[in-house]
Order: C-alpha cells, then sequence, then structure tokens
C-alpha cells in the first residue's frame, strides 16, 4: 500500500511486534536460535516486511525482545534486516528465573542485564527497556508496603544501577532506559505508574542523571487502581521531572484491538504529548492465544477475547497504527503536539 497518511510530528511512530505471539515467534529455542519461516526468514523480520509494506503510514521503528543467549548470528540477522527495511531499531531486554528485589537474585539479575545492553551497544541503539524491577507472575507473592517496598526499591536501584556501570553506559551509544511496571497480577508490588516513579527516580539520584525513564504503557495504566486523571497528573509530573519515556499504544485487559481501550491511549497520549516530552509511541497487541501468555488468560479471562472482529493480526495492528497516526496529527493541529 502506498503511504497516504504523512505523520505531521517528530515523534517517532513504532511497533511492537508481540502480537506474532513468543511461543514461535518471539522466544528462541533451546539453541538460542530465533524462529524462522519456511523461506528461513526471521519471522519477526517477515511480519514487520509485512506491516512496513501495508501500512497506511510510515512505521519508523521496531521494539523488539532481546533474551540472554541469542545465537550471535540470529541476533546480527535480525538487526541487520530490521534497519534493511528502513526502521530504527529499539530492544526490551528479558529477564527471566530471577528476582530482582531479592538480594540472593542480584548477580544472576545483572548478568542478564549486561548481556542485554551489551547487545544495544554492539549495535548502536540508543534506547532500551525492561520490565526488570519485579518477577512476573509470581504464585504466591504478595505486594510490597513500607519497609518492603523501600528494600524493594533499594535492591533494584542496586542491581540497574550496577549493571549500568558494569556495561559502562555513560560511555557508550546507550542513551536512556526504559522502565516497564506491570498490571496487578502479572507484578505485586510495582503496579502502578507512582510506584515504578519511586524506583526510577531513586535509580536517577544514584546515577546522577536522568538516564532510567518510566514507560507509559496505557494498558497497565488502565489496568492499575489509578484513574484517568491520576495518571494524567502523574505523566505530567513526572515529564517535568524529565523521566517520563516511551509510549505504548496498547489496549488494557485485551491488550488487543485498540477499539477496547475505553479512552485510555487517546487520554495518556494527549497527556504526554501535552507535556512536549513525547519522543516514541509504540502500538502494542497480544496474541489471545499466545501459549506463553496462558498465566495471564487464567488471571483476567478478558485477555482471551479475540478481538480480532474478523481481521488477521497484522491487519488489527495496521489500524491501531493509523488510528495512533491520525491521532497524533490531530493534536499537532490542536496544538497539543509540537511538529
Amino acid at each position: 500500500m502506498a503511504e497516504t497518511i504523512s505523520l505531521k510530528t517528530n515523534v517517532e511512530l513504532g511497533v511492537v511486534p508481540t502480537h506474532i505471539k513468543f511461543v514461535g515467534g518471539l522466544v528462541p529455542d533451546d539453541n538460542g536460535r530465533l524462529p524462522r519461516g519456511e523461506d528461513g526468514q526471521l519471522l519477526v523480520v517477515s511480519e514487520m516486511a509485512k506491516l512496513t509494506a501495508a501500512s497506511p503510514v510510515k512505521i519508523q521503528s521496531a521494539q523488539v525482545t532481546a533474551f540472554p543467549g541469542v545465537d550471535a548470528g540470529d541476533t546480527d540477522d535480525l538487526m541487520t534486516s530490521l534497519r534493511a527495511l528502513d526502521l530504527e531499531v529499539h530492544i526490551i531486554m528479558m529477564v527471566g528465573g530471577a528476582d530482582p528485589m531479592n538480594p540472593d537474585d542480584e548477580d544472576a539479575v545483572v548478568e542478564m542485564l549486561v548481556s542485554g545492553i551489551e547487545v544495544a551497544k554492539k549495535y548502536g541503539i540508543t534506547q532500551i527497556a525492561s520490565t526488570s524491577i519485579e518477577a512476573w507472575m509470581q504464585p504466591g507473592a504478595t505486594p510490597k508496603t513500607g519497609a518492603d517496598f523501600e528494600a524493594a526499591v533499594a535492591q533494584n536501584v542496586k542491581v540497574h544501577c550496577r549493571a549500568a556501570r558494569e556495561a559502562d553506559v555513560a560511555n557508550s551509544c546507550v542513551k536512556n532506559w526504559h522502565i516497564e511496571f506491570l498490571r496487578g497480577g502479572e507484578f505485586q508490588t510495582f503496579t502502578d505508574i507512582q510506584k515504578c516513579w519511586e524506583f526510577v527516580k531513586a535509580a536517577n539520584a544514584e546515577l546522577g542523571t536522568k538516564f532510567f525513564k518510566i514507560m507509559v504503557d496505557a494498558a497497565h495504566c488502565g489496568d492499575s487502581t489509578l484513574n484517568i486523571p491520576e495518571n494524567e497528573a502523574l505523566i505530567a509530573e513526572i515529564a517535568e521531572s524529565d523521566e517520563m519515556g516511551m509510549f505504548h499504544a496498547s489496549a488494557k485487559t485485551t491488550r488487543g484491538c485498540l477499539s477496547t481501550d475505553d479512552g485510555w491511549v487517546g487520554a495518556l497520549l494527549a497527556a504526554a504529548a501535552l507535556t512536549g516530552k513525547l519522543e516514541y509511541v509504540f502500538v502494542e497487541l497480544f496474541h489471545h492465544e499466545d501459549p506463553a501468555l496462558e498465566g495471564l488468560r487464567n488471571l483476567d479471562p478478558g485477555h482471551g477475547l479475540d478481538t480480532t472482529d474478523g481481521r488477521t493480526y497484522s491487519e488489527a495492528v495496521l489500524d491501531g497504527v493509523e488510528s495512533v497516526a491520525r491521532r497524533l496529527n490531530n493534536l499537532v493541529l490542536r496544538g497539543m503536539l509540537k511538529n
């Protein structure tokens, strides 16, 4: 499809291709090899090629998962092929099998984070992200409050600042590390933007620079206990402190078509735009049958709903890209976003 929408802002518009599924799409096998199609092409690359060719607006970037232990040749193929599609590449560093809030797991978490940062350094990537402040879907875990919360923040600061220093990010291409909080049930403690900010503020104070940013994910904000006005107010404060990072346009609960988000994407995107510090926006959908997300479907059956309404997931993502592009252009039109 010829591009029919011209983006009227310098905000970068991209896609997180999680809709191809973690299992069978993103997660490496036991040998560290990434999934490929029958044609031998990496599935992430095939999907991004399809999206960029069909999108009515230019897709400028892809934010892709970076797992520890991935085959070096596959990583090189991934980075080279995505850039051949004229895409900026950003990575989400994946951490598993260890609890960043537990001092006994500190070395393991740091090792995984450093490996992700080294990938970014090797390929000249400036923006990295992670959900590395808490272990995902821990059975029996309970929210940490009071002194326990303060200890969790302190341990996270220790882990993340240690990883940043060991990887020497201060003398590297990496400019910012975007921290993503998750909804209650996925996480137990860092479950809203305010709690995430407590970590980011403390980590930046430790480093003496605003290196860490908060990822504003509309879905996780929508599934938190804070309402839209509370999130809007915090976004303004966080941006004023120069600690607001990337924006994920993703629908709460279903994580499917953006038509299911009940206004959160529109409201929070406008709030982020009004700060004057919005730089990156990504459209992110998840597949409702992804085997890796069975625990999330058990947590909330709304996550298992098929919201495609007769479309392929690629088509649903493209609808999201078009919707977000129109929103950005109209924010410019109304003087709410710089162009």
